[in-house]
């Protein structure tokens, strides 16, 4: 437990600084590292959408094995990708401990773990089929969800590179460079997609196999963007990427051991949620279909939340690398803020408003076929409205505590909640008692019981003796 000493130094700096706004890791500093990163994060959730959109333009069942497909497919990056995304702490505290040249060196590191995982996911390829075959599906889901599946490997490991890369400025607080690659990704995808999906490329593009390969195209030019701007020789010179001198020992021991917690914890999640998608397959097409809308729709709160998270564990980062641990809760407080106004503002449209976020779906079916699906919908993002508001809290938690290096007790939570809802999803499955109303219950009290458990963690103050970094 932290000592109370520390609780009341925490207090007395929001407190009794100028004001919410204005206080370095106030507000205003927060936004400023962060709105580039909600405007890029954004564009993930964008590109998503339009990606579902055109898929369910095409065709229903195409737009149904993207999410469990597209899901699998996140589920085996999610250990290299939060492994590598982890790096973000190490870059922010040595950029607050005023050591920028081990940054190169971290970077470096990333970028050849990344290149690792290129042919390793060419692996996956053979076993998509046998993995498909498992969910019960139906046979012409199954066959959509292989080929979609297989594409996405292309671009697998640029993700990964591309994701450590992106550290090295998204650490420094340099955010803007970042918005501006994930946006040029964004576009690339947005335009191949509509090339490909519906067959201005040739037919053996159309449909599913073009949106995969518009998505791993889109990967692949941010590597190439990233490798353009770190290989400067202003950049590289300053901060080491070509000189191998200033490597600290145990350096890379100590990525793998903080980067794989982090990286763990996010497949546990990811892998939890994946099959509850699953799940929901085997409830029939119209089920699977408003879950994937739902999950959809919810993307456009979260993920540029993804961007606020970031901006949270650099600014933690930085303050824990300076040893100011007080203002590293300042910055923590201030994301809350934020994280709340918008994700309760998206919440209460879901419940207001749900026909809003469809009408662009509706455009492309006919509405005697879309009406049943829109139906369920509505009653799913009302499960939504409330998901969204606790994982917003949720992600706030976890990006402080991933920021400081409290990585450990993150991994721990996530083993034990998954755990538990798994096997309760398990139990309604051999009862025969499982619906689809009860899978998002039991997924929201699930980001219930997480937020509630990061905040605890996050009160009792531990973290505030934790660091990725050594001493100099």
């Amino acid at each position: 437990m932290a000592e109370p000493s520390q609780h009341a130094e925490s207090m007395a700096t929001i407190s009794q600084d100028e004001n919410w706004w204005s206080r370095p890791c106030g507000i205003r500093e927060l936004l400023l590292i962060a709105l580039p990163l909600i405007a890029s994060t954004a564009s993930w959730s964008m590109t998503n959408f339009v990606d579902r959109m055109f898929l369910f333009w095409y065709s229903p069942e195409a737009m149904a094995a993207a999410l469990p497909a597209g899901m699998l497919h996140f589920t085996l990056l999610c250990f290299p990708i939060g492994l590598a995304s982890y790096l973000n702490t190490f870059v922010a505290q040595y950029d607050g401990a005023g050591r920028p040249e081990q940054i190169g060196a971290v970077i470096r590191k990333g970028v050849k773990f990344g290149s690792l995982m290129i042919p390793a996911y060419f692996l996956t390829i053979p076993f998509a089929a046998w993995a498909f075959s498992l969910v019960g599906h139906s046979a012409e889901v199954q066959q959509l969800e292989v080929r979609y599946f297989q594409i996405l490997t292309f671009g697998a490991g640029a993700s990964v590179v591309s994701a450590a890369m992106s550290t090295f400025f998204t650490g420094r607080g340099k955010t803007t460079t970042v918005m501006f690659v994930e946006i040029g990704s964004c576009m690339l995808n947005v335009v191949l997609d509509g090339l490909f999906i519906f067959g201005f490329c040739g037919e053996w593009l159309e449909g599913i196999p073009g949106a995969a390969l518009a998505t791993s195209l889109s990967q692949w030019f941010k590597v190439v963007a990233y490798l353009i701007l770190l290989y400067r020789p202003a950049i590289s010179g300053q901060f080491g990427f070509l000189d191998w001198s200033h490597d600290e020992p145990g350096l890379l021991r100590r990525i793998f051991q903080y980067g794989s917690a982090s990286g763990f914890q996010v497949l546990l999640e990811v892998g939890t949620f994946t099959g509850f998608t699953f799940l929901m397959g085997r409830m029939g097409i119209t089920a699977m279909t408003a879950s994937t809308l739902a999950v959809d729709i919810n993307a456009l709160t979260f993920v540029p939340l993804i961007g606020l998270g970031i901006a949270i564990s650099t600014l933690v980062g930085r303050e824990i690398g300076h040893a100011d641990p007080a203002r590293a809760a300042v910055a923590t407080w201030s994301g809350l803020c934020i994280a709340l106004t918008y994700a309760g503002g998206m919440g209460l449209t879901y419940f207001l408003l749900p026909d809003f976020f469809l009408s662009a779906h509706a455009m492309g079916m006919e509405p005697s076929e879309f009406e049943e699906i829109r139906v369920l919908t509505i009653v799913l993002l009302r499960f939504v409205a409330f998901f969204c508001v606790f994982d917003a809290v949720n992600l706030v938690f976890v990006s402080a505590l991933k920021g400081a290096g409290d990585v450990r007790f993150i991994l721990t939570v996530g083993l034990i909640f998954s755990l538990v809802l798994s096997l309760l999803a398990g139990t309604c499955l051999w009862l025969d008692r499982i619906h689809v109303e009860g899978l998002w219950v039991a997924m929201t009290s699930w980001v219930i019981l997480l937020a509630l458990t990061h905040w605890a963690r996050f009160f009792t103050g531990q973290w505030r003796n934790k660091k990725v970094i050594d001493p100099a």
